[in-house]
């Protein structure tokens, strides 16, 4: 757990998981429309994400409980891709999306030490935004290496923290 102003970060803990669902659930089924691989994993995060050395964690404010949520989901030795990052429709505005970006950022130094890509969709413009204003740039190699793992997949970045 660490504290970021009144913002407190969780990892996962099989009483979270609820969160997990519910949280990307809202977003997805809002834009897009929930795929399988949404289902599986949303469902039964340990066994999808934390099961296979991955890593997911929370964002709690004060007054609306757990708003926002992300992972690292494990490709690979040292190559994970940022998932189901996401924060509840009323707590948007408050800057907590930004906030688990950067705590997921600096938890990823230690754990994702070749690559730290994600895939997401060009209607998702305030998310792009965020990321490259963190350090993502567009990647055509990880779209050809990844891109297929979602539908709705049609924009890939790379994280190079040096930028």
């Amino acid at each position: 757990m660490s504290k970021h102003n009144s913002i407190v970060f969780h990892s996962f803990t099989p009483e979270l998981a609820h969160h997990f669902k519910s949280i990307n659930q809202q977003w997805i089924e809002a834009m897009f429309v929930m795929e399988d691989i949404d289902m599986q994993v949303l469902s039964e995060p340990q066994k999808y994400i934390i099961s296979t050395g991955g890593h997911i964690w929370f964002a709690q404010h004060p007054e609306l409980g757990v708003i926002g949520t992300g992972a690292l989901y494990k490709k690979a030795e040292g190559i994970f891709e940022l998932t189901k990052m996401g924060v509840l429709d009323q707590a948007r505005g408050l800057k907590i999306g930004e906030l688990l970006l950067q705590h997921i950022l600096l938890q990823a130094k230690d754990i994702a030490t070749k690559e730290l890509f994600l895939l997401t969709n060009s209607r998702c413009e305030a998310a792009i935004h965020l990321y490259q204003k963190n350090g993502f740039v567009h990647d055509k190699s990880i779209m050809h290496k990844y891109g297929k793992a979602y539908d709705r997949c049609n924009v890939a970045m790379k994280y190079l923290p040096s930028l």
